[in-house]
């Protein structure tokens, strides 16, 4: 079957188109591919820059959607099932992959094939993100930076799912125009955005930052923070890692945490069935909204981690494997 291996550390350019043996496992279930989400982690493991290292060659990829193909005994899915999959042990790019069953989730009708290969990882992170980290309250406002990227469009989208007010922040007046779309609230540009939010809140500052770049503007985040605010740090997309001054907390009682989705999961393997039990209502009413990727052939997929690398995406990025 085909497949996309990395098979050099030098960056989007050590990938390779391969053949490959089909996945043959009678305790997991066998999904057909449609399509393969493309996320930040696979361009930091191009460059071995990824906090988990695997040998190579190996297959990328942490998620897709696609169609059941078969189901070990006492399954409660069955061949033909369109579903979602957490692929995270032996990559998604791929034509067939091999999982866990509960790391197989059905798609509502609502969701397509397309739209389902990218929701998982963005879309649970930002969910862990406000709930279990921020824990969020009704009637908060969240700030959203790099919102047009596939995690500021997924925390958009499952802001509004949650009644949350949000500030997007994004680049471009193209990139504006596209969180606008995607429900926020306002949406203000990279330029001078501390003096627009704080417009916005009449000087009170903002009660949760999702913050999926970090760089530069991460002083100004915490500036920009109401009483008793929290700014989650999802990523590091700007490159630079940054620092707290710790004395900065104590002003406004203010907190600065980590949101390591896949990390919590290995300490609480059950969280995300429990996930899966509160979003997959608000998918199946349309409360929750999945927009379909910029979608790329497998066959360059090299181009398509280039566009995460120079940050020339726009929302969420995928594969497709027919």
């Amino acid at each position: 079957m085909h497949a996309v291996q990395l098979a050099e550390l030098i960056g989007p350019e050590g990938l390779r188109s391969v053949d490959i043996a089909e996945p043959t496992d009678p305790t997991r279930v066998v999904v057909d591919l449609h399509a393969a989400g493309v996320c930040f982690p696979d361009l930091l493991q191009t460059t071995g820059s990824y906090q988990m290292a695997r040998d190579l060659p190996c297959v990328l990829g942490l998620e897709g959607a696609g169609v059941v193909r078969s189901v070990p005994a006492g399954s409660d899915l069955s061949p033909g099932d369109r579903v979602a999959v957490l692929s995270t042990e032996d990559g998604s790019w791929q034509r067939t992959v091999a999982v866990k069953p509960s790391s197989v989730f059905p798609l509502p009708d609502s969701v397509s094939l397309t739209a389902g290969s990218g929701f998982l990882v963005n879309y649970l992170t930002v969910h862990f993100a406000l709930d279990e980290r921020a824990r969020y309250r009704a009637g908060e406002t969240v700030l959203v930076h790099g919102a047009a990227g596939g995690v500021g469009i997924a925390a958009l989208h499952v802001a509004a799912a949650l009644g949350l007010e949000t500030i997007a922040v994004v680049s471009t007046p193209e990139k504006a125009a596209l969180a606008a779309e995607s429900g926020a609230s306002h949406v203000v540009l990279v330029d001078g955005w501390k003096d627009q939010v704080r417009e916005i809140t009449n000087g009170r500052g903002v009660d949760i930052i999702l913050d999926p770049v970090g760089g530069d503007r991460f002083t100004d985040s915490l500036r920009s923070l109401a009483p008793n605010g929290r700014l989650i740090v999802l990523g590091f997309t700007g490159g630079e890692i940054p620092t707290v001054k710790v004395n900065r907390l104590l002003l406004n009682n203010i907190s600065v945490m980590g949101a390591g989705w896949g990390e919590y999961l290995r300490t609480d393997p059950g969280y995300l069935a429990r996930q899966w039990n509160v979003l997959y209502p608000l998918l199946e009413s349309g409360v929750l909204r999945v927009p379909e990727p910029t979608l790329y052939p497998s066959d360059r997929a090299v181009d398509a981690l280039t566009s995460l690398k120079d940050r020339s995406a726009v929302g969420k990025v995928a594969l497709s494997f027919e």
